[in-house]
């Protein structure tokens, strides 16, 4: 199981402008700024449950990602994940976790990639027949056989996203962490890292915590929602209270034979009476974006972006 409660973390900034003078300058004064990444943040996920932590750029979720998988300590506040503090049992609590990056890689780039997975038995210490096992499966699942024998900075991004995946789950823990893990990636590798997904939540028990911009991976994945915003929590449930929450923005869904007349984007700004000139957005329903353009109108009205 996983706790936080009253998390708050915050960065300081340096800034500086352009140019050699204020470079110089900097050398002797550096201005700093205090972003408050996280404020308040509070949520329990129970094992095996798959979840989603959505929210604009720079909201607070790779940093929330950070602290609960032990990178960062946060100013506040406390974080259990199985009964442990993850900054504080950093070797036990890595043994239980998988984190998966989209835009940073755990694959040496210049090996191929059984090396690479061979390197992490190693530093996991997994036994040989469970490497074995492991890898046999995973290659199987995530159609990896004829990539184990290439550098991984000869991959496509689909093709290294498999073998991330893969590397994340060869010493079989109990929590995953998936921040981003489809950017960039075509349909068909999308679909297969979903299925997998799914199937390892269904086969094994993981507990997933996905953080994504694409609610099309949130959808087909996960059955809660954590929106997050300006470092805090501003929804905790279900797609159908995140789609309440956006009516209560102005932002309404229709069927399709209720669209005729839209215009070919499926999306129609309009003003209401007795709304006080506040602008309503109609969504229609078969359109494939209608989530986001729900999810960004939602951003918009909650001033989170």
């Amino acid at each position: 199981m996983i706790t936080m409660e009253h998390v708050c973390k915050s960065y300081r900034v340096s800034k500086r402008s352009a140019g050699m003078i204020a470079a110089c300058k900097a050398l002797f004064r550096r201005e700093t700024e205090t972003v408050q990444a996280l404020s308040d943040v509070s949520f329990t996920i129970q094992d095996g449950e798959m979840v989603g932590y959505i929210g604009p750029n720079g909201a607070g979720k790779s940093s929330t990602i950070k602290i609960l998988s032990g990178i960062l300590t946060p100013d506040a506040g406390t974080c259990l994940v199985d009964g442990r503090v993850p900054w504080k049992d950093r070797i036990a609590h890595v043994r239980q976790i998988g984190v998966v990056f989209g835009q940073r890689s755990q694959l040496w780039w210049d090996v191929p990639v059984a090396d690479s997975f061979s390197l992490l038995k190693d530093i996991y210490s997994i036994p040989q027949s469970q490497f074995h096992n492991n890898v046999e499966e995973l290659t199987e699942l995530l159609h990896l056989e004829e990539l184990l024998k290439t550098p991984a900075r000869q991959l496509s991004l689909g093709q290294r996203m498999r073998c991330e995946i893969a590397a994340s789950l060869l010493h079989d823990p109990r929590i995953l962490f998936l921040d981003e893990p489809t950017i960039g990636l075509d349909a068909v590798s999308k679909l297969a890292v979903r299925d997998f997904i799914l199937r390892r939540n269904r086969d094994h028990g993981t507990t997933v915590i996905l953080t994504t911009h694409d609610m099309q991976d949130i959808e087909a994945l996960t059955r809660r929602i954590i929106l997050i915003g300006r470092g805090r929590i501003l929804l905790d449930g279900s797609l159908e209270d995140m789609r309440r929450l956006a009516g209560a923005a102005g932002v309404r869904e229709q069927d399709a034979a209720g669209a005729q007349g839209q215009d070919t984007a499926g999306a129609q700004r309009q003003e209401t009476a007795g709304a006080r000139g506040q602008e309503t957005v109609e969504v229609r329903q078969d359109d494939p974006a209608a989530l986001d353009r729900i999810v960004a109108r939602l951003y918009e009205q909650l001033h989170i972006i």
